[in-house]
């Protein structure tokens, strides 16, 4: 491949810090990064959270491949197949975004330095790759050509999988063999396809229909009941298989998808409840993610006042279990004594970011928030017997530069399926009220 051929990609600060691996995922090509991406970095790199990690460890991965070069020239990335990089300082264009937009911000000399580019290289393509949209589009409008990041990204979001189906016409036989000795061999329902492992399945002829989940250890389609969790009771299909899914111990981890009201968290919390005895400790935990993309420390009061508004749904969920007892029970005292011998824990995840988590039934809400390398990050952390649940709902958001098919949850939904000690779930009837199931429908 000629010089011509080889593209210039120009990363974002945004990009970086959705993947601090980002510059070796562009094969022969070649990859700039702006001064100005440096001097953001630079800012993040103090800090605990997921970001600091990332503006770290690229700026160390950037020492280290440039050695005694100045990053002015270009120098090899790592690796096999791999084009080179630089730090490009000139950010001065024939057509300049800050006049135009009016600003001077670190979006606009990062497109400056991007029209640079690409007006120093007529023949080569120069292509801005930012997860920002709004800075894409003001790309764009300066005919400079801009892209997502797509590494990691879901291709087609409508054969993401969802852990269920339902067989029609599954024979009579079987249905009956699974109610009077609780499972039944797989050959006898689907003759030609092998079921995904920890696959759920409702099994229907007529008016006869049984639950079941297929085990891939003895490969056989197993019963599911409607177990009860802390009182609490699965009010659907999804849920059953959702809560047994939390329940077997040779399930490691779980994940669970669901627009509001479905019963993501409280399903999860029940059922870590049930295996109390089980594990030493359990967390409760979710990215904070401020209102407007504001940091809290524009919150009145000291850091724990600061992170409460985040934490109350975690609470909620807790106090409707409580609620299913008097004061008087047995449980509804155990799960007070464990909240206050610190056995029962809601925490932002940042708390525990970093820590091994051995014998923890560890709980992730709000999974959405998090980037692809979040959620490895998390699972990587787990010692022995801990159990990992992800929930949360990929239509719903709150930061920038994530969407559907970029966020961690969807990335874990589709690289993990299959495998012998994960299940998924989605869910889709929502069980809050009728007036949450009005705003899901039809707002």
């Amino acid at each position: 491949m000629n010089s011509k051929e080889k593209k210039i990609f120009v990363l974002d600060t945004s990009v970086i810090i959705y993947d601090h691996n980002a510059i070796k995922s562009f094969k022969e090509h070649d990859v700039v990064v702006p001064i100005t991406v440096l001097e953001e970095l630079d800012n993040f790199k103090k800090g605990n959270d997921t970001k600091n990690f990332a503006a770290r460890e690229f700026t160390r991965y950037i020492d280290k491949i440039s050695g005694r070069n100045t990053l002015q020239d270009w120098i090899n990335i790592n690796g096999k197949g791999h084009g080179m990089f630089k730090i490009e300082m000139n950010q001065s264009s024939k057509t300049d975004a800050e006049k135009i937009f009016g600003e001077r911000k670190a979006d606009h000399r990062i497109l400056n330095t991007a029209l640079h580019l690409s007006q120093k290289n007529p023949g080569r393509k120069v292509i801005l790759v930012t997860k920002d949209i709004n800075l894409r589009i003001k790309a764009k409008s300066l005919n400079l050509q801009a892209e997502d990041y797509e590494t990691g990204k879901i291709k087609d979001l409508s054969e993401l999988y969802t852990g269920n189906s339902t067989i029609e016409k599954a024979p009579i036989a079987s249905i009956n063999e699974i109610y009077e000795k609780e499972s039944c061999a797989v050959a006898d329902v689907m003759k030609k396809t092998k079921p995904t492992s920890n696959h759920f399945y409702i099994l229907r002829n007529g008016q006869k229909s049984v639950l079941a989940y297929y085990n891939p250890v003895n490969e056989l389609l197993e019963r599911v009941r409607k177990n009860i969790a802390f009182n609490i009771t699965p009010r659907n299909a999804e849920q059953a298989f959702a809560l047994d899914a939390i329940l077997r111990p040779d399930i490691r981890l779980v994940s669970i998808q669901g627009v509001a009201g479905t019963g993501k968290t409280l399903l999860s919390l029940a059922g870590a409840l049930e295996q109390r005895r089980n594990y030493h400790q359990i967390y409760l935990a979710r990215p904070v993610v401020p209102l407007s993309n504001k940091d809290i420390g524009y919150l009145p009061g000291d850091i724990k006042s600061k992170l409460n508004p985040y934490m109350e749904p975690l609470w909620d969920n807790l106090k409707y279990i409580k609620s299913q007892y008097s004061e008087k029970d047995k449980e509804f005292k155990q799960i007070n004594e464990m909240v206050e011998n610190e056995k029962l824990i809601v925490c932002p995840l940042a708390y525990i970011r970093g820590r091994s988590l051995s014998n923890v039934f560890f709980i992730v809400d709000e999974a959405q928030n998090l980037t692809p390398h979040e959620v490895k990050t998390i699972i990587s952390r787990a010692g022995e017997n801990t159990k990992i649940v992800f929930t949360g709902d990929i239509y719903q958001i709150d930061t920038p530069y994530l969407d559907t098919q970029s966020n961690g949850l969807s990335y874990l939904i589709d690289r993990l399926k299959g495998q012998s000690i994960y299940a998924h779930i989605t869910l889709t009837k929502g069980e809050r009220s009728e007036l949450a199931n009005l705003a899901n429908e039809f707002l």
